[in-house]
């Protein structure tokens, strides 16, 4: 599903215009972007799920063209773990 589809389907179930949709769907994206940023970056959604940063250490490496060993710096990403409602929602 892409996000058009997305708005598209939010605009249909909620009764609203896709215009107000994307607005609140681009707000919402916006907020769970900024509060991962803060320090303590988690937000959790009841039923839902968790969305967190993971710090990934520094390792090593290999290019796959050249086989040459290659320093990865450490960096943070983003995580997401699915709720127990969600899990039981897809299977």
């Amino acid at each position: 599903m892409t996000k058009a589809e997305l708005v598209a389907n939010v605009a249909t179930s909620s009764g609203i215009k896709k215009s107000v949709a994307e607005k609140v769907l681009n707000a919402l994206l916006d907020n769970i972007t900024e509060a991962l940023k803060e320090k303590e970056g988690k937000i959790t959604l009841t039923g839902f799920g968790t969305f967190s940063v993971v710090e990934r250490a520094a390792r090593i490496g290999r290019n796959p063209r050249t086989g040459k060993e290659i320093k990865i710096p450490a960096c943070k990403v983003p995580k997401f773990k699915p709720g127990n409602k969600l899990k039981e929602e897809i299977e």
